[in-house]
């Protein structure tokens, strides 16, 4: 037993040079993400602060919390003042006097930051606030590394947010929220909308894990994340909504180290690729070097299974191997896993090659890229404990807990491109169904520019139908483009009365309103003209006008007949003389255009004859031409 300690205490003083010589070479990044904190009263603190999102409880990732900042009091005991001890029976404390919610301030110190929030959470804080002691850079709240039993509990059960403030800034808070029981609320608004960078339709995530189930309350949280969250994982990749890659941390042996039986046991490819032995005791059950094998199948599963185009049945198998494979059983092997991967119809042999082989001396492909990419880059740091979940590059802070995680998923995206399962009710609140959330509506199509999204609500004029709306959205959206007349005419006046319908929309104008012809207006509003009594039109002599609805009635007396475009009346029938008259006209014009056909035909007849005779004379002489011709000059002096 004595040998076993020793064996176990040697392989933990190795682990620790492993971790302190990959963060020296790695020259280790530690991002501290960060909340927004506005005071909203008194006026005197009004301004914007920024606060260090715990690794613990929930953050509200893509929204707010506006509450009222309540101090402790420390007079019966001043382990009330940093949240030290349970508050007991002062709950009614922890109400503020207009209703808002309560943002417990604490002091630091005295005990573990997530017991402190246990306590305000208790006792019906909405949300924590730890003033730092020091003056010195915020830095991230996490919880405790070596979890007793009681401390899992109640780690597990915090949902309220939390966050440090300088120093300074608590200092301010604590002197208003304890004076404010004279004076005005200390209010303030807790904002994460930003917390998460949502540049796109598409969130990009990552998971560093292990494989190793023998890790204690850490293996055990990453199992029942990856249980309960495969769902919503496999919906949101399927489609095409995220884009996920697993991670897993490896180290590799220092060169001294390299022919001890502790790098033996806890590494592949000579040394390279390390991982802890899962039980810490190198003389019992499995070594390092099996967890870094198993890593590197579930990477290899993920490359297969996204090569054949189905990346999400890398959930089911890391659950499918965790259920069937565990190390509790003795059943973590290589042929319990080929059987997790026959079942799910993955191809062995794009694994198989994919892994390589872990005895050679020699770099792997897959297992390189994931030391490279442990080290941060950009908006992330290093990855150096597990789990650890990144997020648009950002690395999630809060409990690895589903609903938790989707919430901060949702966040990612771009306004009003979250698909469906971002906005049912247990995940956000629809304000459109509040007032329509302030945004233009037509009360009579029940059209709305609110757009409802995981940030907040949107006010955008819509496309219905294909027909798309302009303006601002808040106040005033009108249809336009060749189709705008099918979705309530436009937004143009209509009346239909005695069976006859006029519109002020035209499919011709892509927008505007323009009173029909008869009606005048502005086009959302219209009224008939009066023709008669304006004298507009019937206002020839022996017209009488009769106005109706859109138009008028025009008759002539007399017998005569009303021709609208000229706005003049004609005789509708003739005398025997009139047609008498009308036969001679017609008899004249038609001999004028007999006598002019025949003369045209002549002379074009004579025309052509002369045309050709010229041109044969000059092509075929003819027998008289000589007899015909002028004598020349020459001629004429011979003779």
């Amino acid at each position: 037993m004595a040998h076993e300690r020793r064996l176990a205490a040697l392989a933990w003083a190795w682990l620790a040079v492993v971790v302190s010589t990959t963060a020296r070479l790695s020259s280790a990044r530690f991002i501290v993400e960060k909340n927004s904190v506005t005071v909203l009263s008194p006026r005197s603190l009004r301004g914007h602060h920024k606060a260090a999102i715990a690794n613990y409880g929930v953050p509200e990732y893509g929204g707010t919390l506006t509450g009222v900042v309540l101090y402790p009091s420390s007079d019966s005991d001043p382990k009330l003042a940093t949240g030290c001890v349970p508050f007991g029976d002062n709950k009614k404390k922890f109400r503020s006097p207009s209703g808002r919610p309560v943002v417990l301030l604490v002091d630091r110190g005295g005990c573990y930051f997530a017991l402190k929030t246990w306590h305000a959470q208790l006792a019906g804080a909405a949300a924590v606030l730890v003033a730092d002691a020091a003056d010195e850079p915020l830095l991230t709240m996490d919880s405790p590394e070596d979890e007793t039993p009681d401390m899992a509990a109640f780690l597990a059960n915090i949902t309220i947010p939390s966050a440090l403030v300088t120093k300074r800034f608590g200092d301010a808070l604590r002197s208003a929220a304890s004076a404010a029981a004279n004076s005005d609320e200390v209010m303030v608004r807790l904002d994460w909308r930003e917390s998460m960078p949502h540049p796109d339709e598409r969130v990009e995530y990552e998971l560093w894990t292990n494989s190793n189930d023998e890790c204690g309350a850490r293996c055990e949280e990453q199992a029942a994340f990856v249980r309960a969250f495969r769902g919503h994982a496999q919906l949101l990749e399927k489609g095409g909504y995220v884009a996920f890659t697993p991670h897993y941390i490896t180290w590799f042996c220092p060169e001294p180290f390299l022919g001890t039986p502790q790098c033996a046991a806890q590494c592949v490819n000579r040394g390279r690729y390390c991982a802890p032995d899962p039980e810490g005791d190198l003389g019992a059950g499995y070594d390092g070097k099996d967890v870094v094998v198993e890593n590197l199948r579930q990477l290899c599963v993920h490359r297969a299974a996204n090569a054949t185009g189905r990346p999400w049945v890398w959930w089911d198998y890391v659950d499918d191997y965790h259920r069937r494979c565990s190390m509790k059983e003795d059943k973590y092997s290589k042929t319990c896993a080929e059987g997790v991967v026959r079942s799910l119809g993955l191809p062995m042999e794009m694994i198989e090659k994919c892994m390589g082989d872990p005895e050679a001396d020699a770099e792997n492909e897959v297992l390189k890229n994931e030391q490279i990419v442990q080290v941060g880059h950009g908006t992330r740091g290093d990855v150096t404990i597990l789990p650890t979940l990144v997020i648009n590059n950002v690395q999630y802070r809060g409990k690895l807990e589903s609903t938790a995680v989707l919430k901060a998923i949702c966040a990612g995206f771009k306004e009003s491109t979250e698909p469906h399962v971002c906005l049912t009710p247990g995940m956000e609140t629809d304000e459109c169904l509040d007032n329509n959330g302030g945004c233009w509506r037509d009360e009579k199509t029940n059209i709305t520019a609110c757009k409802d999204t995981y940030r907040g609500r949107i006010c955008e004029c819509p496309v219905v139908d294909g027909i798309q709306y302009q303006g601002d959205g808040y106040t005033d959206c009108k249809a336009v483009g060749p189709a705008r007349c099918a979705m309530d005419n436009g937004g143009c006046w209509m009346e239909t009365r005695h069976g006859k319908t006029f519109s002020a929309c035209s499919g011709s104008d892509l927008s505007g309103c323009k009173c029909p012809p008869g009606f005048k207006g502005n086009g959302f509003h219209c009224q008939d003209v009066d023709e008669c009594s304006e004298k507009l039109a019937c206002s020839c002599p022996h017209c009488s006008c009769k106005n109706n609805w859109g138009g008028f009635d025009c008759k002539c007396s007399g017998g005569l007949m009303y021709i609208k475009s000229e706005d003049a009346c004609i005789a509708k029938n003739m005398s025997a003389l009139g047609w008498l008259v009308t036969a001679l006209v017609v008899s004249c014009l038609a001999g004028a255009g007999v006598a002019g056909y025949v003369f045209y035909k002549y002379r074009l007849r004579r025309y052509m004859d002369s045309e050709i005779m010229a041109i044969m004379a000059q092509y075929m002489p003819l027998d008289n031409q000589h007899e015909s011709q002028p004598l020349t000059t020459q001629e004429t002096q011979q003779a």
